[in-house]
């Protein structure tokens, strides 16, 4: 359990990273990458369900699509909270957010994880 775990969260940290070099309003050290994504799995944990309750009638008239603007913000809060973890405006935090999405989309299509399929 903790080995699936832990290599989803070091793929999340090499999804930020790719971000930060593909966006050039994303500049980020290791350090801060590492940091803040313990700081975005647990701000995501914690607040996102809570602002996803809330916003859910604006989620449902946008057909889900109101949830990019809630990844953007919990990752713009992490910006705003992780020194040397810099997104230039919330308009890019929005944009990183897809982008962090889809690497690792794709990270997790190419590496599978054994201990979540069902047999």
């Amino acid at each position: 359990m903790v080995q699936g775990w832990t290599l989803r969260w070091l793929f999340n940290i090499l999804a930020i990273i790719i971000t930060a070099a593909i966006i050039p309003a994303f500049n980020l050290t290791i350090w801060a990458a590492i940091v803040g994504s313990i700081f975005l799995g647990v701000i995501n944990a914690v607040i996102r369900p809570l602002l996803i309750l809330l916003t859910l009638p604006l989620n449902l008239l946008t057909l889900g699509l109101f949830t990019l603007v809630i990844n953007g913000f919990m990752l713009w809060v992490t910006s705003l909270t992780i020194k040397g973890f810099d997104i230039d405006s919330f308009g890019w935090a929005i944009i990183c957010s897809i982008l962090i999405s889809v690497v690792s989309f794709i990270i997790s299509f190419i590496i599978e994880d054994k201990e979540f399929k069902f047999k």
